[in-house]
């Protein structure tokens, strides 16, 4: 049996979401940075792809966008599927 490496997840497209996400709400850093309890440094960061943020950070802004986690980190799989369910 062959085992492949797991696709490797795209960042990029989960920092450009998050931008996208603000925007569509028209919310200023320090708007979402209200909402989510994190820092402006730190929103900002994810937005230019200077960090990737760690899963509090994700869960956190979750909650500030009003949606579900998986629903906030699907841009990762841009490009692959995400894992099926085994058989």
């Amino acid at each position: 049996m062959t085992i492949f490496p797991p696709p490797e997840p795209d960042p990029t497209a989960l920092w450009q979401s998050h931008s996208r996400l603000r925007a569509e709400r028209g919310w200023s850093y320090d708007q979402l940075a209200a909402r989510s309890g994190l820092s402006c440094r730190t929103l900002i960061e994810i937005e230019r792809g200077r960090t990737i943020g760690s899963l509090a950070t994700w869960h956190a802004l979750a909650h500030a966008f009003s949606l579900p986690l998986g629903e906030l980190l699907d841009p990762l799989c841009t490009g692959h599927e995400p894992p099926s369910a085994p058989r």
